[in-house]
């Protein structure tokens, strides 16, 4: 037992006869490290670009309800008709008046065009 550690602090398993098969492992060993670092380095980015992507979707979505408000703001009769007092335009007084046409009148108008 005494002797096999001895030869492990020594690193003789690297420099023995059949050391080429260790070798062999320490590198599959050490080409596998460098691919793992490389997949979490690469994990580590996209979990940053997604929190980015989120930060911007919020900011994003705040600013479309400040435009709705100011919108429906905007929509509304008392700021429409405030707006055009300013220029001299004001609200009619009459309601407006619905004007039906009967399909018929609508048949005759159209044999007339037509003849």
């Amino acid at each position: 037992m005494k002797n096999g550690v001895y030869s492990l602090l020594k690193a003789r398993f690297l420099i023995d006869d059949d050391a080429v098969k260790n070798w062999r492992f320490i590198v599959f060993v050490i080409i596998l490290a460098i691919v793992m670092i490389a997949n979490t380095q690469r994990f580590e980015q996209k979990v940053f670009m997604i929190a980015d992507l989120t930060n911007q979707v919020k900011e994003l979505r705040s600013e479309f309800v400040d435009r709705r408000s100011e919108l429906m703001k905007l929509k509304m009769e008392s700021t429409v008709s405030e707006k055009m007092i300013e220029k001299q335009i004001f609200p009619s007084t009459v309601p407006p008046v619905k004007i039906k046409v009967k399909k018929e009148e609508e048949k005759s108008f159209f044999k007339k065009i037509w003849q």
